[in-house]
């Protein structure tokens, strides 16, 4: 049943990969995501990596979903080619995790292109570091930084919480300096 359906739906599968996008995106957000599937009677990791952009007229569209191996730059750098092959030309902003070359991957592709860390990924990594007993009360006084209504307050309340917690957690607050 499932070979029929697949085999019913793969040619609409593949001209949706392989359409036409815009020439222009402001904002894309690039991402994998890790799971486990049989592959001749035996189990491995595979990575969806997935292309979310907005379009210059606000409106959410996935540009593509790519299955490999295991998440690295040298595969998001097909990605890039791919989405340029398929008419994109720029992208303004694109927000991403902290994989090591990713940025550099993009960059060749679209060199204009500015880089940001994606927040769900930056608070992530942040928890990683701030003791249990310390993350409840960090979390809120960080929620000031990342939920700030412009640049000038957001650059504040990080000074706060520089402030507060940068004698116990130096390589947290110097993580949302950089990024």
């Amino acid at each position: 049943m499932i070979s029929k359906i697949t085999d019913k739906v793969m040619d609409t599968a593949i001209a949706w990969q392989n359409r036409s996008l815009d020439p222009l995106y402001p904002i894309v957000y690039i991402d994998a995501v890790h799971f486990k599937v049989r592959d001749e009677h035996r189990i491995v990791s595979k990575a969806a990596y997935i292309c979310m952009a907005l379009d210059i007229k606000g409106h959410k569209d996935i540009l593509g979903i790519w299955i490999g191996e295991l998440e690295g730059a040298k595969f998001w750098l097909s990605v890039c080619n791919n989405l340029k092959n398929r008419g994109v030309k720029d992208i303004i902003l694109a927000c991403m995790d902290g994989l090591k070359g990713l940025p550099d991957a993009i960059k060749t592709v679209f060199p204009e292109v500015n880089i940001q860390t994606c927040i769900i990924h930056q608070i992530r990594n942040s928890i990683k570091y701030i003791a249990s007993k310390d993350c409840k009360t960090f979390m809120k006084d960080l929620k000031t930084v990342y939920k700030a209504v412009n640049e000038t307050m957001a650059t504040q309340a990080l000074q706060s919480l520089e402030a507060i917690w940068g004698n116990k957690y130096l390589i947290v607050i110097q993580s949302w300096n950089n990024n």
